[in-house]
C-alpha cells in the first residue's frame, strides 16, 4: 500500500463542505472513495484496474460518475480557488488534450451540443482554456473542441475574471474587443500586438516574462493521463477530471 494515493486529514476537512449531503444509507468511507478516483485519474488506468485497498470499483466509478454529472468536483476547485487565489495579476492561455478513440467514437445525442471534440493537424482533441492567479494557479476553466478559435475561450470567460490589475497573454488574445472589455472592468491588458498591425502594439515585456507560469500550469496538469489523453465521452465528466487534477496539484 505504500505506492498508493491516500488524502490526509488535513485535505478531507478542506474538501468535506463541498460534499453533497448523504441521504438514506451513509455513504461508503469518503476518504477511500476519492483517494481511489484521485489514483485511477492520475494514473490512466480502468475502473477495473484499481486496487482493491480502495474498495470495489463499480462504488468507485459510481461516485466520479455521479459527483461529475452533479458538478462536485468543478465546485471544490472554485471554492478552494476562491479562499486562497492571488488575483493582483492573472493569466489566461489555452492548450490542446488528445481525445482517445474511446471519447469520439460515437455521435453525439440528437439535440446535445456535441463532445467538443475537433479535428487538427494533430489529430482528434479538445482545446483546454485557462485562467490562473498570480502565481500559474488555475481559478477558471473552459474547453471547447481542438479547432476553436482562442478568442471564443477568451469571450467565454471574460465575464467571469475576477478583480485583477493586469492580465497577461499571448498575441492569440490580441483584439480590440478583448482589450476594451479589459478596461470596462477595470484590467490592464498586457499583451502584444499582432505582427500583422500597423501600429504595434506597447506591453510590458518585464511583467510579460511571468506568462511562463501558466505554461508550467499546464504541464503539470498533463502529467495526469486521464487530462493528458481524454477518455471520457462527456464534457462534463472531462472537465470534472480537469477540476480534480488541479484541486490536487494546486489548491491542497
Amino acid at each position: 500500500m505504500s505506492n498508493l494515493f491516500w488524502l490526509t486529514d488535513e485535505q478531507m476537512v478542506r474538501l468535506r463542505p463541498y460534499f453533497p449531503k448523504s441521504h438514506g444509507k451513509p455513504r461508503v468511507d469518503d476518504r477511500r472513495v476519492l483517494s481511489g478516483i484521485i489514483f485511477i485519474n492520475r494514473n490512466g488506468l480502468r475502473w477495473s484496474d484499481a486496487p482493491r485497498e480502495y474498495g470495489p470499483p463499480k462504488t468507485l466509478y459510481n461516485r466520479w460518475k455521479r459527483w461529475s454529472e452533479m458538478g462536485v468536483f468543478a465546485r471544490i476547485m472554485a471554492g478552494l480557488a476562491a479562499e486562497e487565489a492571488d488575483h493582483k495579476t492573472i493569466m489566461i492561455d489555452a492548450t490542446y488534450l488528445k481525445a482517445h478513440r474511446t471519447a469520439s467514437s460515437l455521435r453525439p445525442e440528437k439535440g446535445g451540443r456535441g463532445r467538443l471534440i475537433g479535428r487538427t493537424k494533430g489529430g482528434m482533441n479538445t482545446k483546454l482554456h485557462a485562467v490562473t492567479d498570480s502565481l500559474g494557479r488555475p481559478i477558471r476553466f473552459f474547453i471547447s473542441a481542438g479547432q476553436v478559435s482562442d478568442y471564443t475561450g477568451a469571450k467565454a470567460l471574460v465575464n467571469s475574471l475576477p478583480s485583477a490589475d493586469w492580465l497577461l497573454g499571448d498575441r492569440g488574445y490580441d483584439a480590440d474587443w478583448f482589450r476594451e472589455a479589459l478596461n470596462d472592468r477595470g484590467i490592464r491588458p498586457c499583451i502584444p500586438g499582432r505582427k500583422s498591425r500597423d501600429k504595434p502594439v506597447r506591453y510590458d515585456k518585464r511583467r510579460y516574462k511571468r506568462r511562463n507560469r501558466i505554461e508550467i500550469m499546464f504541464g503539470r496538469l498533463k502529467d495526469w493521463r486521464r487530462v493528458a489523453t481524454r477518455y471520457d465521452r462527456c464534457p462534463k465528466v472531462f472537465l470534472s477530471a480537469i477540476a480534480l487534477a488541479a484541486t490536487g496539484l494546486f489548491w491542497l
